[in-house]
């Protein structure tokens, strides 16, 4: 595997503590709302919270809370009842409704926002960048501009392209007709297929268009996606279709390639921000940050399975390599 690094976040001085300063008395008490449940993320976060001093048992409890796409309205209730009991912080990772839910259930304690699906500033959950105001801050990435680089990639990669299936669900609707905007520019065919009520059964949706000319699949962001990114990546693979996913974490399960920014990262970032409000910051003072640099993975065994000859170009802007 050839590695390089690839993602360097807006960041001024360092938003690490040390316990130099004194440790909390008391044990902090976090609330991690995920739509995806524990993974990469999640772990990422809580390495990165121990980096800092913080180690549950000792000085820190997390109660956990994964959204239940079926269910959001318990998802709600539930979210409501964490900071009933008293919860200093919560960390929102993933979906809008994540976000929503911690925003309807506290307007004081602070949340931390990891925001991968949706613009928290358009929707109006914090005034600006630099000043988010209120309880919320954060890591915020903006899909909808990478998704024509996702879809470049993909031109420049497949040998003349001409259709390419795009995967979509509602979490995703955005990032779909950004899509489509994209293609019409490239003049390329785009024929999306909407996955509704999960568990979505992806071999019966592509053998929907099975038999019929395409190029290559291109997959949107959503909650659902990520956890279904080893079926996803073996459902591309059976189909022979190349690939392009929104991260690195599908490439790493068997997909051809991913155009985005480190969620490992990403969440490491977000720690830095719990440390910083653990010990007294306020949210409304901490700017919210943005990715600035971001990754292309290709994995070149995929490419090996699907017959497909990835071009130099390709493989020279490539951050990382998988052999």
């Amino acid at each position: 595997m050839k590695r390089r690094r690839v993602l360097t976040l807006l960041a001024g001085a360092s938003m690490s503590s040390s316990f130099a300063a004194g440790e909390p008395t008391k044990i902090f008490r976090l609330g991690v709302l995920t739509a995806t449940g524990p993974g990469p993320g999640v772990q990422a976060f809580v390495e990165q919270l121990h980096a800092l001093g913080w180690v549950e048992g000792r000085n820190l409890h997390i109660d956990y809370l994964q959204l239940d796409s079926a269910n959001t309205d318990r998802f709600r209730a539930m979210t409501a009842e964490l900071v009933g009991r008293g919860v200093d912080l919560i960390r929102a990772s993933g979906t809008e409704i994540v976000l929503k839910a911690a925003v309807a259930a506290t307007r004081t304690v602070p949340i931390v926002m990891v925001a991968t699906d949706y613009d928290p500033l358009a929707l109006g959950y914090i005034a600006s960048l630099a000043r988010p105001g209120g309880n919320v801050t954060g890591v915020f990435m903006q899909q909808i501009e990478l998704t024509p680089k996702r879809l470049e990639f993909l031109t420049q990669t497949v040998p003349e392209l001409a259709r390419v299936v795009v995967l979509w669900d509602r979490y995703s609707a955005d990032q779909f007709e950004a899509a489509r905007e994209a293609a019409r520019s490239l003049r390329i065919r785009l024929d999306g297929i909407e996955c509704v009520d999960p568990p979505y059964d992806y071999e019966r949706l592509l053998a929907g268009v099975e038999g019929e000319h395409r190029d290559a699949l291109l997959l949107m962001t959503s909650p659902v996606f990520i956890q279904d990114r080893q079926r996803l990546s073996s459902v591309a693979l059976g189909h022979r279709l190349p690939s392009m996913f929104p991260y690195r974490q599908w490439v790493d399960a068997g997909g051809l390639m991913s155009y985005g920014a480190s969620l490992t990262d990403m969440n490491r970032l977000a720690a830095d921000y719990v440390d910083r409000i653990a010990r007294g910051a306020k949210p409304a003072d901490l700017p919210v940050q943005q990715p600035t640099k971001f990754e292309l993975v290709v994995n070149l065994k995929t490419a090996k399975a699907l017959g497909l000859t990835i071009p130099p170009s390709i493989l020279a802007r490539a951050d990382e390599v998988i052999e």
